[in-house]
C-alpha cells in the first residue's frame, strides 16, 4: 500500500478537515479529497463521516488509523536506517572474537565507547583461518589469523605466549625460558582449537621436542589456576591471574614465540571508512594495554592496502 495514501489520511484524522490538512501536506484540497476517496475505495472501508463541520473517524477508520500509524512509523525509521547506511555510518556494531581475545582485549575496549560510538554487539566465534562466514555475520572480526584478500585488516599487536609459573616456582626470578627446559616440567595446555597451544605445537615440532607430562583443561583460566595450585606451568597467551609470573618462551633459535592479532572487515562493507577507525582505536588501545613491544611497527600498521576502495 502507498504509504502516502496512509500519510494523507492520517493527516486528516489529527486536524480533523480535509482543507487544514491539505494545508499542512502542502497539496490543494480537491487532490486531497481524492485521494482520501481512493484509500477508501481500495480498503473497501468508509474511514470518515461528517459532524458538522469536521471529519469524524469511524469506528473501522480508527483502528486502521492505528495500524497506519505504526506502518508510517516503520516507513520512516527504514528510511532513516536507508539514509545512515548510505552515509557510511553506523548505529550498531557487531563484533567476533575468539574467547580468550574476547575476554581480555575486545570486552575492555567495548568498555571505554561512549554515546557518540554505534551500540556494541559482542560475541564468540570459533578460531577458523577461513573468516568469511564470521565477517557475514559481524561487522569487525578480531582474530590470530590473517584475512584474505576480500578482507581488509590491520595489525593491532604482535603478542607473546607465556609459560606461567607461580611466585613460589623456581624460575619466578627468570623473564623468559627455553622450549628444552619448558619441555622437562608438567604443562598445563589450552584445546589445539587455541593459538597459543598451536604455535607451542608448532615449535615443539620444529625442535623435535616433547613435554614428559601434559594437563589438557578446556580454558586458559582455569590452567592458570591449576599453574597457581603448584600442578605445573601453564602455556596460553591469556592476560595474567592469581599472581602468576609470566616468561617468554624462547624456541630453537632464541626467538620469543609469540602472534599478530588483526581486526578485518569486508571491503566491501557499507561502513569501512568507520570500521577501519575503530581498528585504528583498538590498536591504539592494546598498545596502551599491553605495552609498546606489543605494538606493530610503523611499517606494519596496515597489512592490507587501505585505498579508497577498501575504505
Amino acid at each position: 500500500m502507498n504509504h502516502r495514501l496512509l500519510r494523507y489520511f492520517a493527516a486528516v484524522a489529527d486536524e480533523g478537515t480535509v482543507s487544514a490538512a491539505a494545508e499542512t501536506l502542502h497539496i490543494t484540497q480537491p487532490a486531497l479529497s481524492r485521494q482520501i476517496r481512493e484509500l477508501e475505495k481500495n480498503l473497501g472501508l468508509q474511514l470518515f463521516r461528517r459532524g458538522g463541520n469536521r471529519l469524524i473517524l469511524t469506528s473501522e477508520g480508527a483502528e486502521f488509523l492505528s495500524v497506519s500509524r505504526e506502518v508510517l512509523r516503520v516507513h520512516s525509521h527504514a528510511e532513516m536506517i536507508a539514509e545512515t547506511l548510505a552515509s557510511g555510518t553506523m548505529r550498531n556494531l557487531t563484533i567476533g572474537a575468539p574467547q580468550t581475545t574476547l575476554i581480555d582485549i575486545v570486552a575492555p575496549f567495548v568498555a571505554t565507547f561512549s554515546q557518540n560510538d554505534p551500540t556494541p554487539h559482542v560475541s564468540e566465534i570459533a578460531l577458523s583461518p577461513e573468516i568469511t562466514k564470521d565477517s557475514s555475520d559481524h561487522d569487525l572480526i578480531i582474530t590470530p589469523q590473517r584475512a584474505a584478500n576480500d578482507h581488509a585488516s590491520l595489525l593491532l599487536a604482535t603478542l607473546p605466549i607465556w609459560a606461567y609459573v607461580p611466585r613460589s616456582h623456581e624460575w619466578a626470578s627468570r623473564d623468559s625460558i627455553d622450549l628444552g627446559s619448558l619441555c622437562e616440567q608438567a604443562l598445563i595446555l589450552v584445546p589445539t582449537m587455541q593459538k597459543s597451544r598451536q604455535m607451542l605445537d608448532a615449535a615443539l615440532n620444529l625442535a623435535n621436542l616433547a613435554p614428559r607430562n601434559t594437563i589438557e583443561v578446556s580454558q586458559g583460566r582455569l590452567a592458570q589456576a591449576l599453574a597457581a595450585a603448584g600442578r605445573g606451568v601453564a602455556v596460553l597467551s591469556d592476560d595474567t591471574h592469581f599472581a602468576l609470573h609470566p616468561l617468554r618462551i624462547l624456541d630453537e633459535r632464541g626467538q620469543a614465540l609469540r602472534f599478530h592479532l588483526y581486526a578485518a572487515w569486508r571491503r566491501d562493507h557499507h561502513g569501512s571508512a568507520m570500521l577501519l577507525n575503530m581498528a585504528q582505536r583498538l590498536r591504539d588501545f592494546c598498545q596502551l594495554r599491553y605495552g609498546r613491544s606489543t605494538a606493530p611497527a610503523p611499517e606494519d600498521d596496515t597489512l592490507e592496502d587501505m585505498s579508497t576502495d577498501t575504505c
